[in-house]
Formats: C-alpha cells, structure tokens, sequence
C-alpha cells in the first residue's frame, strides 16, 4: 500500500471530527436514520457463501445490499469465491485430488464450474456452483439489490481493476443509475481502491481497514468509505473518518464488519456507523431497527 503521507496531528483532526455535523445520509437503511444492512457474502448464514442461493436468500429476507469477493481463473475469468484456495467451499479435493492447494488462479472457469459449492454448508444446497461476476450481477440485478464488490487479493491479479469494470459495463452497471446508489467497489489494498477511482471516477469505491486518523485526508481523496473491523472501531473513529469529504463531494462513511449477534449490532449502531456487514443481516436489522 502506498498512501501519501499527510502531516496532520490526530488530535488536531479528533477536534475536527467532533464539532463537525454529521450531514452523512444512509441511502437505504435499517430505519430511517440506522445504518444500511449488508449481507456478507449474500446471506452467508443461512447459505453457502458467495453463491447465486446466498444472493435470493438475502432477497427472501428484504436484504437489499450484498457483498461479495471477485477473484480471477487461469483463463482470465471472474468468479465470485472468497478464499484463495477452493478446498473449504468446494468439492475440488474430490474432483482434483492431485492439484494441491486448489487456488483459484491455477484452475480454469470450466474446471471451476464443475465443483459444487453447497454440500459443504448443507445437502439442501448440493450442486450450487461458484458463480461468474457475470452470472453474480445478473442475479444481483435480476433481484433489484446492490452490491458491495471486493477485489479479492488484487496483487495477485494484475489488471483485475480493469477488467472487474469492463464486466461491470457490459452488464449495465456503470450508468448513472448503477453508480449513484447500488454499486461500491472495496479492497484491502489501497492502491487497488485508487485504481478504481482513477479509471471509472464515478465509482464509489471503499477501503477495508483502520487506517490512522491522520492519514484518511489521503484516503479521502480516492475513497468514499472507510470500512474497518468491527474490533478495531470507536466512536470518536467514526466521527473522525465523518469529518472528512470524499471524492463525490460527501461525507466519508464507515460500515463495519462482519457483525451477527444483536448487543454487536446496537453497540456499532451506537457510534454513528452507515452499515452494517454480517452473514446474519436479519439478525443485525431486527437489533437496530
């Protein structure tokens, strides 16, 4: 990661963040006034993640936002997978046994299509398959959702920033109505984040960590969300990342991970934060509602 440095004191940006109004407005929240609900990997407690039936289950439950992890195969396609290698929600140690460790980049997309992505979460779910983006933005459409994209280990896959957009377009979500309300693309790599601003400006686009206080007017610059830990948060950090204006012209937002129990979802709720990302989304919406 290389963020420019900014001389800036954290107490002097603490000052700031707490006598700034918080104008931040949720565009579709818990409540009027709670923080927006985000189904982490779709509805990941309650199907196999990052699959096409962990997306419907999210919609079965009025979940509107969800969030998923874009990988690239050998063959140069992408597919929604969170883990780097495929043995813990595949069946790829059966159906390969001798391609040790299974990482996605060493598969191609059709060797990836024959795995099945559900009998590891439950026989109901035997046969799922690990989608392309293609076929996730579909369904994510097909169900008037949105989605918060993350760029899985974008080192690994150079140019993936470009291509994940190319996608994107194709399948009608670069126009205005896309990226002005259902679309936030996240990394834990910074550069990868500023990459996406640099290519397609209009993107919301999200960093996934704690950076210090002093340097988020550098983060500012490329993100519209700071999206740390839950662990890691307090509720003069949120009033802090508040304090400072994004590349669209608003308020950076804060929405925290991954959070399923209900005392987790009012505490975070408490401190101001814009969402909420959890594999039970129904469990944080009924907490904060």
């Amino acid at each position: 990661m290389h963020v420019r440095a900014v001389a800036v004191t954290t107490t002097a940006l603490l000052g700031v963040a707490l006598t700034a109004p918080l104008s931040h407005a949720r565009t579709d929240g818990a409540g009027d006034d709670g923080p927006t609900v985000v189904a982490h990997r779709g509805a990941s407690g309650y199907a196999p993640e990052n699959t096409l039936a962990a997306v419907d289950r999210a919609a079965e439950l009025g979940i509107r936002w969800v969030e998923n992890d874009v990988q690239r195969t050998r063959d140069g396609e992408l597919v929604v997978l969170h883990d780097e290698s495929l043995a813990r929600t595949t069946d790829v140690e059966e159906v390969f046994p001798d391609r040790s460790p299974w990482k996605v980049k060493d598969f191609t997309a059709a060797e990836i299509a024959r795995l099945d992505a559900g009998s590891w979460f439950g026989p109901a779910y035997a046969g799922a398959r690990v989608p392309t983006l293609e076929q996730y933005v579909n369904r994510v459409e097909r169900n008037h959702q949105k989605l918060l994209l993350e760029l899985k280990s974008p080192g690994q896959y150079p140019g993936i920033e470009r291509q994940t957009l190319k996608v994107l377009a194709n399948e009608g979500w670069l126009d205005r109505r896309h990226v002005a309300g259902r679309l936030v693309v996240q990394s834990f790599d910074a550069d990868s984040i500023r990459t996406v601003h640099d290519l397609k400006p209009a993107v919301k686009t999200g960093f996934l960590g704690t950076p210090a206080v002093s340097e988020l007017p550098a983060y500012a610059e490329f993100a519209d969300q700071i999206n740390p830990s839950h662990g890691s948060l307090s509720m003069s950090y949120v009033s802090a990342v508040h304090a400072f204006t994004g590349p669209h012209g608003r308020p950076l937002e804060v929405l925290t991970w991954t959070v399923d129990d209900a005392d987790t979802a009012r505490r975070v709720a408490g401190y101001d934060v814009d969402g909420i990302i959890t594999n039970k989304p129904d469990v944080v919406r009924d907490a904060v509602d």
